[in-house]
């Protein structure tokens, strides 16, 4: 038990350095190349991955409470798995982030303050969700089916919306009538500052505005993502790990992407074959066990399908 202790509290330890390495390193300017972005992506992805080293240890030597008796392959395996689908359905949130900054007028240049702010409150906010989840499924037996008919549902909708090509805009109008009953948001920038005086009067910026659309919004895609990975694991550090660590990685990704994000329309129906198989194989749970190397196979043949159709597609309108 206290050794269990010891890996959350070196966990969290961990988690701040790399925060901190990420706003004082990583981000000293405000504008950045696509050169930069690039290599800050795989720098993340590669951290993500060293963990796999560090969990096989940790279940090699009976370092943490393992409820579910996972060997430690089976925990490494779990945990590639479950980063891959978080990461997989963040970029659903990109786009929707892409549209909040846009409705508030954000130069790219202010936004890393904004997401790194962000980030930090989603790991606050999906942290205590895991633990609820975990709890849930270990309590109520027939939670997998109210998750996965729940995912199932997602996924449709999200099919329909995109069948039925509704605009794809962020309607912000009563997040912004909600916030402005109980904060004054000026129309005008103060460089990437979130509070700015005006008239006298301390006001917060559209900077801080978007802030607090992209925490709502990631709440919402915590509801989706956090049942997800509940699919492939109830172990709580491997569920937190592999959200955790895709969270990271989501602000520089964003970057990476953010030219780009509208090209690759095509990783929308990656997205729904992926929620669609989650939300079956959390129905089937109880029933029969499907491998992970299954999961990860569906997973990135559908990532690569809607990449290479939405490149075919690009090539087809500039011809």
């Amino acid at each position: 038990m206290t050794s269990n202790l010891y890996v959350w509290i070196g966990l969290i330890i961990f988690i701040v350095l790399l925060l901190i390495f990420d706003l004082f390193v990583l981000h000293k300017r405000e504008e950045v190349s696509n050169k930069q972005t690039a290599k800050e992506t795989i720098f993340w992805i590669l951290v993500a991955i060293a963990q796999s080293l560090v969990i096989y240890l940790l279940y090699t030597n009976d370092l943490v409470r393992n409820p579910t008796g996972l060997t430690p392959h089976n925990a490494v395996l779990k945990y590639i798995t479950g980063y891959f689908i978080e990461l997989s359905l963040s970029v659903d949130n990109l786009f929707v982030i892409a549209m909040i900054f846009k409705s508030f007028h954000i130069p790219l240049k202010y936004q890393h303050k904004a997401l790194f702010w962000g980030i930090l409150g989603a790991i606050v906010f999906r942290g205590a969700m895991i633990g609820v989840g975990v709890v849930l499924f270990e309590k109520i037996s027939w939670i997998p089916y109210v998750f996965g008919g729940f995912l199932i549902y997602t996924a449709f909708k999200m099919l329909y919306d995109e069948l039925m090509e509704k605009p794809e805009e962020f309607d912000d109008s009563k997040s912004k009538k909600i916030m402005r009953k109980y904060l004054k948001i000026s129309p005008n920038l103060d460089g990437n500052k979130f509070f700015t005086i005006e008239n006298g009067a301390k006001m917060a910026t559209p900077l801080f505005g978007a802030l607090i659309l992209i925490e709502f919004t990631d709440i919402l895609f915590a509801v989706d993502s956090i049942p997800a990975i509940l699919a492939v694991t109830q172990d709580a550090l491997l569920v937190f790990y592999a959200t955790i660590f895709a969270t990271l990685g989501l602000r520089s990704m964003y970057f990476f992407l953010a030219n780009m994000l509208e090209k690759f329309h095509y990783l929308h129906y990656s997205i729904f074959v992926i929620l669609l198989y989650i939300g079956i194989k959390l129905i089937l749970m109880h029933h029969y066990e499907i491998p992970e190397w299954l999961s990860l196979g569906i997973i990135f043949l559908s990532l690569t399908g809607g990449v290479i159709v939405s490149l075919i597609k690009i090539d087809k309108t500039t011809v």
